[in-house]
This record gives C-alpha cells, sequence and structure tokens, in this order.
C-alpha cells in the first residue's frame, strides 16, 4: 500500500487550500509490522514481506521503501494500481482512512506458500487479506501449510469496518485457524461480542492460544498461557495514530519469536508504538 498521511494545519477549506503536513511513503499493515519486526528480530532472522503491487510507480517506491529495511521482498508485480490509502489525521491524532485495495485482492496462494520450506518460523497473515472476500479463501491453505511446515501462525483484525461489514462470523471461521490473534479494542470488542475489554479478552482467549489487544491511551492487553497480562501506554505527544498498531503488533510478535516472556514483549511494543505516535505516518 502507498500511504498518504495528511494533518491539516487549520481549519480545512472547503473549496480551496489548507496548509497541511503530508507525508507519502510505504505504508499497509503487513508491510508495517514486517518493519517493526525486522528492527527487533535476531540477525539470523530472514523477514520476508509477501504481496502485490500494481506496475505503477507506487509500487516501485513501495518495494524500495520496504527493501530499505532489511525486509526481503517477495513482490508480484500484476497490471492495475497499487493499493493506496489516504489517511485524514485531527488535531488529537485520530485518523479516518479512504482505502483503494488496488492489486492487493489478485493476491495467490503461491505468491506465498513458494517461500515456505523448513526454514519457515513463523506466518503472520494481515487481517485485510481475510477481510477481503477474494483473497479470504486462500488464508486457511496458508495456515494450513504453514503449520505442515511446522511453523507458528498469527493474524490480526486489522480494520473494524471492513470486519462488520464481512461479519464477524465469516472473519473468525478463517482466523480461528492461528495460534495468535492481534486486535484493537474496538475490533476485540466487536470479534468478542463484548463491551469490556477484559471479557472479550476471556472470550478470545477460548479460540487463540495467545490474544493481545491494543487499547491506544489505556495501553495494551493480552493472555497466554490462562495469564493476563498488562502494559501502560508511553506516548507523551500524540501527532498521528497511523502505523502505531502495526508496530506494536510486530514489535510484539519479534520478541515473542525470540523467546521473550509476554510482559517483555508487551512493554517493548508500547514504547514502539510511542515512537510512531510521535511522528506524521507509519515510520514515526
Amino acid at each position: 500500500m502507498l500511504d498518504v498521511v495528511v494533518r491539516p494545519e487549520g481549519v480545512p477549506a472547503p473549496t480551496s487550500d489548507t496548509p497541511s503536513r503530508v507525508r507519502v511513503g510505504r505504508g499497509g499493515a503487513a508491510a508495517n509490522l514486517a518493519v517493526a519486526l525486522r528492527a527487533v528480530a535476531t540477525t539470523t532472522t530472514e523477514v520476508v514481506f509477501a504481496g502485490t503491487v500494481g506496475d505503477d510507480g507506487a509500487g516501485a517506491l513501495v518495494i524500495d521503501e520496504i527493501r530499505r529495511t532489511g525486509v526481503v521482498t517477495h513482490v508480484r508485480v500484476r497490471p492495475g494500481s497499487t493499493g493506496a490509502v489516504v489517511s485524514m489525521v485531527d488535531a488529537d491524532g485520530a485518523r479516518a482512512m479512504f482505502t483503494q485495495r488496488g492489486v492487493n485482492s489478485q493476491l495467490r496462494s503461491e505468491d506465498v506458500t513458494g517461500l515456505f520450506d523448513e526454514s519457515l518460523a513463523h506466518l503472520h497473515v494481515s487481517g485485510y487479506t481475510v477481510l477481503d472476500d477474494a483473497t479470504r479463501p486462500l488464508v486457511t491453505s496458508l495456515f494450513e501449510a504453514a503449520r505442515a511446515a511446522g511453523a507458528t501462525t498469527s493474524v490480526d483484525v486489522c480494520s473494524l469496518g471492513p470486519l462488520l461489514s464481512v461479519g464477524v462470523g465469516d472473519f473468525v471461521a478463517v482466523a480461528r485457524r492461528a495460534d495468535t490473534l492481534f486486535a484493537n479494542e474496538e475490533e476485540a470488542l466487536a470479534v468478542a461480542g463484548a463491551s469490556d475489554a477484559l471479557v472479550a479478552l476471556d472470550h478470545l482467549a477460548r479460540t487463540w492460544r495467545e490474544v493481545v489487544i491494543t487499547r491506544g491511551a489505556r495501553g495494551a492487553l493480552a493472555r497466554a498461557d490462562a495469564q493476563t497480562f498488562q502494559a501502560a501506554a508511553r506516548a507523551l505527544d500524540v501527532v498521528d495514530t497511523t502505523g502505531a498498531g502495526d508496530a506494536a503488533t510486530g514489535v510484539y510478535l519479534g520478541h515473542r519469536l525470540n523467546g521473550a516472556s509476554v510482559e517483555v514483549a508487551l512493554e517493548a511494543a508500547m514504547s514502539a508504538a510511542a515512537r510512531v505516535v510521535g511522528g506524521l505516518g507509519s515510520a514515526g
């Protein structure tokens, strides 16, 4: 995905110009997560991003930016437009996103499973892949192939709007095959059908072995091995929340794959989120 993040420096003028801060660069939940994971993974670990881009300038820009972080890219170029999202950020750092999936809907199983061998340690699938009617069917085969290779798996919900549009049942029917679930609070409440985060955590832990719920200014919760863990938020100045959840997920996952405890991973995730929200865009 190409990210265009806009934070107006005043009241938007409907029919004229509004001075703004603008950042254009690589985005997308999976790519953001891969970059965050690469930053904390061991030097002997290869972090690979698999996906699709269009045959346009945006696709070339996105691939180049991901590669420069040390993430290995296996990206299929297909005719059409690279996915793009415009994030409008308000004075409190909250954002509304206007999204075009582009050729992301053309992801195929062979774009990913060809990378699976005995060295595969973990597969993470972006929730957007589960929430897209065109790509949801392939996710089951990805999880099954990863498990057959001896790898652990995880999935994040990614976005409340598409979740509600697709339906919680359809999402869970596929995502339940993952070992770990990541969600923000409103997503977790929707999936669990609950009105309280701790109740949601308890409910979700009946399906997933490990569950992490990010809660913005209220920090994060996690459940693993029948234990509940909490961590406080660390952000002091919130400029833009774009990509903060992806960074938290990637850093948490990286530390857990390194063998760290849930407590250590959760604290590191909160520090990562704090760095991102202090700047404009998913790079922070």
